[in-house]
């Protein structure tokens, strides 16, 4: 059973403060009601200076556990590359703080269930940004779903396609996301959560998987396209196909969810309007999200601490996704 916290204000600890803390999530932190940020962290101890200056936050430290151990600090949120997530999330836990873990939560499915094991035997909760099932986009494509426009669903499909990046071609310099040691994979391990995510929140847990991968462009060792079939527990079954090392005419960032009367198109990336194909004919759906798109989430993992609501988005339902994933690339 998780403990209740009798803190009125969620007092917050980054650890991490790249490029995701900037315009994603940092700004959320604040804006939300009964949070804010009371310390920072960085190995660097001059990058944690400046971005808390930056951002008025009045701690700043280059040590993970002088931050957890910080009596100001009553919940963590990890916001470094996947190899370290577990380890950061154990020690947070083990204090007794709160963890909210940028995605993937870990990197292998081991060490999400090593987090997992850690929570429930301290009874503190953990949670993971997935913060697209909180998004206003994806909300309309589920409430579609379960309004009937398209009737029972009988397939998905993924397919994802973008040329390499200009860091992808610096040998030695090479982007973290694509060191498997680091990101736990390449650019898939990085991009495919989020939209394994949306369908297990939409159709429900991804039973089985199997999946090709290969490196055909050679710009690094890891993988750069990978095929893959699934199947829900419901006997709803899918397949995907990932490539980061296509031409810029090919690029393509699609989910379609097919129906027996009818079909919906949607993005996971990009957000184009939202398609709805049936018999009626074609309907576009443009859903602006707000500015700061892990706020949201960020709420409710707040309102879920301070025993308002309860938010889904926890450990459990992250696990799976880095199993689908691993299952995919073979590591299972």
């Amino acid at each position: 059973m998780m403990k209740k916290m009798t803190d009125k204000i969620i007092k917050w600890g980054f650890i991490g403060c790249g490029e995701v803390t900037e315009y994603k999530s940092g700004p959320a932190f604040q804006n939300v009601q009964n949070s804010e940020v009371v310390a920072v962290m960085s190995r660097n101890m001059a990058k944690a200076e400046n971005y808390a200056k930056k951002h008025n936050i009045p701690k700043w430290y280059d040590d993970a556990m002088k931050l957890i151990n910080d009596p100001d600090v009553n919940a963590v949120y990890i916001a470094t590359p996947p190899s370290s997530h577990a380890t950061y999330a154990v020690m947070a836990l083990k204090a007794g703080k709160p963890v909210y873990i940028e995605k993937p939560m870990a990197a292998t499915y081991e060490e999400c269930c090593r987090i997992n094991r850690v929570s429930e035997e301290e009874g503190v909760p953990c949670f993971v940004a997935y913060y697209r099932r909180y998004l206003p986009y994806f909300m309309k494509v589920k409430e579609l779903i379960e309004q009937g426009a398209i009737g029972k669903v009988i397939n998905v499909q993924v397919r994802f396609a973008q040329p390499p990046r200009d860091l992808d071609y610096n040998q030695d310099n090479l982007p973290w996301r694509v060191q498997a040691d680091i990101a736990g994979g390449g650019y898939f391990y990085d991009l495919a959560p989020h939209q394994i995510d949306l369908l297990e929140d939409m159709f429900g847990c991804i039973l089985d998987a199997k999946g090709f991968k290969n490196n055909l462009g050679g710009l690094y060792e890891a993988e750069d396209s990978i095929s893959a079939c699934f199947r829900f527990d419901s006997g709803l079954i899918g397949s995907g196909s990932w490539c980061f090392v296509a031409h810029e005419s090919a690029k393509e960032d699609r989910i379609e969810i097919i129906g027996n009367k009818g079909q919906i198109c949607f993005s996971v990336f990009s957000f184009e309007p939202i398609a709805l194909h049936n018999e009626q004919g074609r309907e576009e759906f443009v859903i602006n999200n707000p500015q700061y798109v892990q706020q949201p989430l960020i709420q409710s993992v707040v309102d879920h601490l301070l025993g308002k609501s309860v938010c889904k988005c926890d450990e459990y339902s992250s696990t799976t996704v880095n199993w689908v994933m691993d299952k995919i690339l073979g590591k299972l």
